[in-house]
């Protein structure tokens, strides 16, 4: 197993949600290398299913690609925040659902090359519907969909959301295997 060896750390920029650090490493060979990643604390998210097997996705202006994406509920962590707390709490906040059960179906590096961001991905049942209370900076909708039209629309390419479409296809594959 290969193995880099950090010896000088900086930290680059200081974000609310993010920090970039330039890192200097010696690499497995002995040469030195530089490397530049971004620190996030990392996120919750929920696949939120009813009896029905209905899916309950919120579509959601993203600043960075100028127009709005069809995603789970997500929510970021709170420096030592626990996954599932923040899935809860997410679910609620964004969905206007609680649940009875909350079932871990992937934990999910989204780009491995500069971020160290870990994306966890719940399946959520026996649904509840409360009140959502949004951020005051967050505004999106929340549709039911059934699962075989969500599948078509990632099939399509509707969804380009990463962890959207692990969890719509772990989902599907456990219920494939299930029966």
């Amino acid at each position: 197993m290969s193995k880099e060896i950090t010896f000088d750390s900086e930290l680059i920029y200081d974000g609310r949600i993010m920090q970039v650090y330039k890192d200097d490493v010696i690499l497995e060979n002995g040469k030195h290398a530089v490397r530049e990643y971004v620190h996030h604390n990392g996120g919750a998210s929920i696949l939120a299913v009813d009896e029905e097997d209905n899916v309950y996705l919120v579509t959601q202006f993203r600043y960075p690609y100028r127009k709005e994406i069809w995603e789970i509920p997500a929510g970021k962590l709170e420096k030592g925040e626990d996954p599932l707390s923040c899935a809860v709490r997410e679910l609620e906040e964004e969905a206007g659902l609680k649940a009875e059960k909350f079932t871990l179906i992937a934990e999910l590096y989204p780009t491995p090359a500069y971020t160290d961001e870990k994306l966890y991905v719940y399946l959520a049942t026996n649904l509840s519907f409360t009140n959502a209370h949004l951020d005051e900076d967050e505004f999106l909708s929340v549709k039911k969909i059934p699962l075989r039209d969500a599948l078509k629309m990632a099939k399509n390419g509707e969804i380009h959301d990463g962890k959207t479409l692990v969890a719509l296809y772990s989902y599907a594959a456990k219920k494939l295997t299930e029966n």
